[in-house]
């Protein structure tokens, strides 16, 4: 039998993946040979470290085999082109010993947030600079990517091989980045780890409801960016997000790690310390002036999280919200937009917000479409037609607890809507 790496060393590889990728990018400006160095890296720490054990310095033991494959690559590279000079030029023998004496100092500098911003390269699009950082920095796979954006995984694996010959064709370019670099990409950088937190909140496919390690350190990650630049208002607004979100993770799984929805959770269980600290982040932005979509949804989120039921939330307030949201390219934000339009107005405007919503083809297939459209034919009376609808959006997730819930629900409508029947039939 092959020994395996335990969850927690597979935890730390994940971590230290990026900070290790940042530290060799900014010695050598090598996208694609940096990244192609770390995957070996982590290969041969999977392969090693269940028979020798972890090393002292995990961080070093991989900038060490990372910066030695680098080196031989580039050796191959130059051999191939008759140019054995470069590599001395390019690698100095002291090199190495320099960068591993760096690793040891893991807490002197973290790399990962020059990283997110090296990602956003001015030679990919901005949809390119996205899908890239996501790979790379949220290790998120193709078809996790591709349903973030509401693609066929083909496309997006496309779209991630051109970008990556992209860099390479652009080569070393990776300047040191300037105040005014970080400015200009922070748009790209805040999207990436929007879409991080909202994989880690509730995963797109898998056995699990959400991903606590991508939802963690998108925050970590925002908290880093607030403290590089306090003075951007949306920084501020996306992290508070991210905590007002995440407070209610504790309420959202039963004891199997069933899907509990929001309207059935026990509030009582939601983090107030992260409820506390993203409120005040929140207002704190807010003073700022400029008001983005960022601030804009942690405020809906913090009339959430401040209301004791969903009944008695104030729905109005978040609609009037949602209105400023209303010309963001965000098919998910138009969604929650209509789940909001009926509770204030009823179900049958919210299905006719949805009917509008389902004539773009991003999301005109998407199971949380379709679940919202059960969830209000249901309350609109028309059983038979939600009972469909939920059957139909549990086809259409690859998430195992979303699946699980929206059958069972279905079943359990199914049933009231059969001894309703029976009862009505039966003159009682």
């Amino acid at each position: 039998m092959i020994p395996r790496l335990d969850d927690n060393a597979q935890d730390l590889l994940r971590d230290l993946a990026p900070t290790v990728l940042g530290a060799l990018l900014r010695r050598y400006r090598d996208f694609g040979g940096c990244e192609d160095a770390v995957q070996e890296a982590l290969l041969a720490a999977a392969m090693q470290w269940p028979k020798q054990g972890m090393p002292e310095n995990p961080r070093g033991w991989l900038m060490t085999v990372a910066t030695r494959r680098l080196t031989d690559q580039i050796r191959a590279d130059t051999a191939r082109r008759l140019r054995e000079h470069m590599v001395v030029s390019l690698i100095p023998a002291d090199e190495q010993i320099a960068l591993a004496a760096d690793a040891a100092g893991v807490n002197e500098r973290d790399e990962t947030l020059d990283l997110y911003f090296m990602c956003s390269h001015p030679a990919l699009s901005p949809a390119s600079q996205i899908a890239l950082t996501l790979r790379v920095m949220g290790g998120l796979t193709t078809g996790e990517i591709a349903r973030a954006f509401m693609v066929p995984e083909a496309t997006m694996a496309q779209r991630l091989t051109r970008a990556k010959l992209t860099i390479k064709a652009a080569g070393r370019t990776f300047p040191e980045l300037t105040a005014g670099d970080r400015k200009a990409r922070l748009p790209i950088v805040l999207k990436v780890l929007y879409l991080t937190f909202n994989e880690g909140y509730t995963a797109t496919g898998g056995a699990a409801l959400y991903r606590v390690d991508l939802s963690n350190e998108a925050i970590r990650v925002a908290r880093l960016l607030l403290r590089l630049l306090p003075d951007q208002p949306e920084v501020g607004g996306l992290l508070a997000l991210m905590l007002l979100t995440d407070a209610r993770r504790p309420a959202r799984t039963g004891p199997n790690g069933e899907l509990i929805p929001l309207g059935e959770q026990v509030r009582s269980h939601w983090n107030q310390e992260r409820i506390s600290e993203g409120t005040w982040i929140l207002e704190r932005a807010l003073a700022q002036g400029a008001v983005g979509p960022y601030q804009v949804q942690a405020a809906i989120a913090a009339l959430h999280d401040e209301a004791p039921s969903t009944e008695a939330t104030d729905w109005p307030q978040i609609l009037a919200l949602y209105e400023l949201l209303r010309f963001q390219d965000n098919p998910m934000v138009s969604l929650s937009r209509a789940i909001a339009l009926a509770m204030v107005n009823g179900p049958e405007a919210g299905l006719a917000a949805l009917d509008e919503l389902a004539l773009d083809p991003r999301i005109s297939n998407h199971h949380r479409l379709t679940a919202a459209r059960a969830h209000l034919l249901e309350r609109a009376g028309h059983h038979a037609e939600a009972i469909e609808e939920y059957r139909r959006a549990a086809q259409r997730t690859t998430n195992t607890p979303e699946r699980d819930y929206l059958l069972l629900h279905a079943a359990r409508l199914s049933d009231s809507l059969r001894l309703s029947s029976c009862t009505t039939s039966s003159g009682i």
